[in-house]
């Protein structure tokens, strides 16, 4: 017997244990399936599952279990990211604990302790996503930096270098003044300061005593590295000026004044300072103009020796005190503007990142980019939601060349040495260099190997093919690519999707996947993005501690709208809850009526109106989770098989098949019993990719002789074949008028121990027959005394709704006060109104509309809807009274 309860705590461990030790989360590549294929994005190393790990990994395992149980040789191939700088500061923190620096240990002894920190503390993740019940081929678990991808890191290096896709160059980098490292731009944090300054700095004119040109920043530590003023083409105030030259206070350096559109004749006086090596902008400029690149910042943001021996070794921002107050001594500071502007911070270092010169290692993106753009323009790589494709289109078509070396000791070592000349030898190995550099010198020399490691995002660019085994040719490598569907985010379109894309095309000659689903952002249920500095981050284990992990999936994939975020809110995750909880109670029901396995039951030979019914409505649920889940509409899946459990199911079928249970044994009561059995298997089956864990449990104690598990039986596909039209329409007649009189009963307030009178007039003989069949369940479920024809006048202090041919009349006098109801009406009806009024006004105010935060304004869009809908409810319930 089941117990009365359902607890996941319980269910959850034992029923993950045996899934795994039973190998159904394998691929199967001999068995001669489709096969289906997708890629875990790899958390960090040092992750802890977030509620975006969450949504991600809950998506990609509802597919996985769709897909398996389709009979697909569904394969979903995990793995973690080596997360360099993550994992680099998180191993530097421990030693600064133990006043340990890395930089007296040594790389080689650094390196192990990273990787003994692994072994002991990275799996974190892996067993918490196990805990969200995500079934991954955890027997093909890759790691970015084990021995098969560090060798496809190394072969896709060296032959990017040789084929001359790779190379080092001296540009601007977003570099981290802490970590003393290039970073990347998704670690780069940019705030808004809304106390920042504009100062405005006049700049004395070559040959023309008393006339400055004023340029204006918000930087003015940098101004020691200027080489150039722009100012635009068509500024008449400055065409005088283009081709002379400025002074450069405080250096005396000549500023070649150039016509560039970049200056803006409507920003401040129309003249912009250019400091080709510490601005992204300036440095196109310094490149089209051909201006000097003058670094006067050292790798720690202290200023160098290219400036003036008075600011050399000074912090920037000391530096910025002493520039300023120094202009202003020389009369030069026109003036200082508030101005709010954004800043970027390092996201884990939390200092203020300086684009600063540098030389770095690059792939020449945009040849790589060529390809991978038109197979998104020619449908070989889908994006769905399809508007993302403009994202990556935009990116694309506008790409830069991509920094690819980062100054960390943990992470892949860029495989290239330097001969005492700096000639650079790029090879497989030392061995390999050694040789061609003997070849080159003519004789044996020492090398040195370049310190760098590569960007995290170049060996997970690798990850469709890698993890399947290239650079050998492996037979999943055959089988498996491409793959069929990426799940990402949207913020790592360029960082990850598209590069997966440029590398793989390259390499394999062929697209990495077929289509890439972009899920929504999880928010806080008042639609802010969640952060520790707002104190609103909701905790997934907490939930899943709380509720279940079967609850938390179903609430992430029923709120997993297309082009929506989610609001996420507790509310909803014990809501779902309370829908398993539903379906457990549904399972004792019957269990305890003598309701087992449904393996006998043939559903097109039902008999009964009310089997041949559910029969079809069971179909059509089949179809609209099916047709929904091809199509990634994961909130439209979870909908259709809520819908029909909890409202088709449990509420209707359960309720009108009771008095067939509980009469004696007879050809009806074997069917029902067949067909309830049948109809929960079914269920089962739909409902299991969404909430594994409960499903399970069900279908292994409601029927103990099955030998296969609910994760490998097969995908409900019904034919709608088996709907029956007649069956349809006389059952869903029956569920329309015990709802009208439900509806009314709540909107009248009428008291649930009041049992009222149904009375009908305008009936056809079908419609009296079907009241004559379905009488006890009418009087049972509406809470009637009696169901009968109007005898002469319609009756009057009435509730009355239309169905179909027939109006239907539900006598209230002496029930509920007539006169009191209407003014209770009437008054919701006027509140509602009025707050319909005031947000419509707030709505409507342009100056509102622009200054409130999104979540604001669609907090009073979704407050407006539901305020209409009241109202429209209370304004039918009025007309129901009528005229009194």
């Amino acid at each position: 017997m089941l117990d009365k309860t359902f607890s996941p705590a319980e269910i959850e461990a034992r029923h993950y244990a045996a899934w795994e030790a039973s190998g159904a989360f394998q691929g199967r590549p001999s068995g001669g399936a489709q096969p289906w294929c997708v890629t875990m994005p790899p958390p960090n190393v040092t992750g802890s599952l977030h509620m975006g790990h969450a949504l991600n990994n809950t998506l990609q395992d509802i597919l996985t279990r769709y897909r398996r149980k389709q009979g697909r040789d569904a394969l979903w191939q995990p793995g973690m990211d080596h997360a360099g700088i993550a994992t680099q500061m998180v191993v530097e923190r421990q030693l600064a604990e133990a006043k340990q620096d890395r930089r007296d240990m040594g790389r080689e002894a650094f390196v192990k302790r990273v990787w003994d920190w692994k072994a002991e503390s990275g799996g974190t993740i892996g067993r918490q996503l196990r805990r969200l019940g995500a079934t991954a081929d955890w027997s093909r678990d890759r790691f970015t930096m084990d021995e098969g991808l560090s060798a496809a890191v190394l072969k896709v290096f060296v032959a990017l270098h040789k084929q001359g896709l790779i190379y080092r160059d001296k540009r601007l980098v977003n570099w981290d003044p802490k970590f003393l490292t290039a970073i990347s731009d998704l670690e780069v944090e940019n705030r808004e300061v809304k106390d920042g300054k504009l100062w405005y700095f006049r700049y004395p004119i070559e040959g023309r005593t008393g006339e400055f040109i004023t340029v204006a920043t918000t930087r003015p530590e940098t101004m020691l590295g200027d080489s150039g003023v722009a100012v635009h083409p068509d500024d008449p105030r400055h065409q005088h000026l283009i081709g002379g030259h400025a002074i450069l206070p405080l250096v005396g350096r000549r500023l070649r004044i150039v016509a560039d559109d970049y200056a803006d004749p409507e920003q401040g006086s129309g003249a912009v300072k250019i400091t080709p090596a510490h601005d992204f902008n300036d440095f196109e400029v310094g490149k089209r103009h051909g201006l000097e690149m003058i670094n006067v910042l050292d790798a720690e943001a202290r200023l160098n020796d290219n400036v003036p021996e008075a600011y050399r070794g000074l912090d920037r921002f000391k530096a910025r005190e002493k520039i300023v107050a120094e202009m202003e001594a020389l009369g030069l500071l026109e003036k200082i503007e508030p101005r709010a502007h954004t800043v970027p911070y390092g996201d884990r270092s939390g200092v203020v990142i300086e684009p600063w010169l540098t030389d770095q290692w690059y792939v020449d993106a945009k040849t790589l980019a060529e390809p991978a753009i038109k197979a998104v323009e020619d449908g070989r790589i889908r994006f769905v939601p399809k508007r993302w494709e403009n994202t990556y289109f935009e990116w694309m078509r506008n790409i830069q060349p991509w920094c690819i070396s980062r100054q960390l000791w943990w992470g892949h070592q860029i495989p290239a040495w330097y001969g005492p000349d700096g000639t650079v030898f790029v090879e497989l190995s030392e061995a390999e260099a050694q040789a061609k550099a003997t070849a080159h010198y003519g004789k044996a020399v020492s090398l040195k190997r370049d310190e760098d490691v590569l960007d995290t995002w170049f060996s997970s660019g690798l990850w469709p093919f890698s993890t399947l085994g290239w650079p050998d040719e492996t037979s999943e490598l055959k089988r498996y690519y491409p793959t069929s569907v990426l799940v990402t985010g949207f913020d790592i379109i360029f960082f990850w999707v598209a590069r997966m894309i440029m590398l793989g095309m390259h390499f394999m000659g062929d697209v990495p996947f077929r289509d890439v689903y972009i899920h929504a952002l999880v928010r806080d249920e008042r639609g802010q993005k969640m952060s520790k500095s707002k104190g609103n981050v909701i905790d997934p284990l907490a939930l899943m501690d709380k509720y279940g992990a079967d609850a938390l999936r179903f609430t992430l994939a029923a709120m997993e709208a297309q082009g929506r975020d989610i609001k996420l809110a507790e509310a909803r995750v014990e809501g779902y809850r309370n829908f398993a909880t539903k379906l457990w109670n549904a399972a004792r029901f019957l269990e305890s009526n003598g309701c087992g396995g449904g393996a006998g039951f043939d559903p097109s030979k039902a008999k009964s109106t009310l089997n041949r019914w559910i029969v079809g409505e069971t179909a059509r649920a089949a179809a609209k989770v099916g047709e929904a889940l091809d199509a990634y509409r994961f909130n439209d899946a979870a909908a259709a098989i809520y819908r029909f459990t909890w409202d088709v199911f449990c509420d209707w079928y359960v309720e009108f098949a009771k008095p067939a249970l509980t009469v004696a044994d007879g050809a009806e009561k074997s069917e029902t019993r067949a067909c309830a059995s049948w109809v929960m298997e079914q269920i089962l089956g739909l409902l299991h990719p969404f909430m594994p864990f409960v499903t399970e449990e069900l279908w292994s104690r409601l029927d103990e002789t099955r030998q296969a598990p609910l994760i490998l039986a097969p995908w409900p596909s019904l034919p709608l074949a088996l709907i029956d039209a007649k069956a349809d329409i006389e059952m869903n007649w029956l569920v329309r008028l015990i709802s009208e009189i439900r509806a009314v009963r709540s909107e009248m307030n009428v008291p649930g121990a009041s049992k009222l009178d149904l009375v009908a007039a305008g009936a056809n003989d079908e419609t009296r027959a079907r009241i004559e069949r379905h009488r006890d369940l009418i009087l049972r479920l509406g809470r009637l005394e009696r169901v009968a024809p109007v005898d002469g006048q319609t009756p009057k202090n009435a509730a009355q709704f239309v169905l179909d041919e027939a109006t239907l009349f539900l006598p209230l006098e002496g029930v509920i006060d007539f006169a009191k109801e209407r003014a209770r009406l009437e008054k919701e009806i006027g509140r509602l109104a009025g707050e319909i009024t005031k947000i419509d006004a707030k709505l409507g105010n342009a100056d509102f509309v622009k200054r409130a935060p999104e979540e604001v304004i669609e907090e009073q869009r979704e407050r407006r809807a539901e305020a209409a809908a009241t109202r429209t409810k209370f304004e039918d319930a009025l007309k129901r009274l009528g005229a009194g």
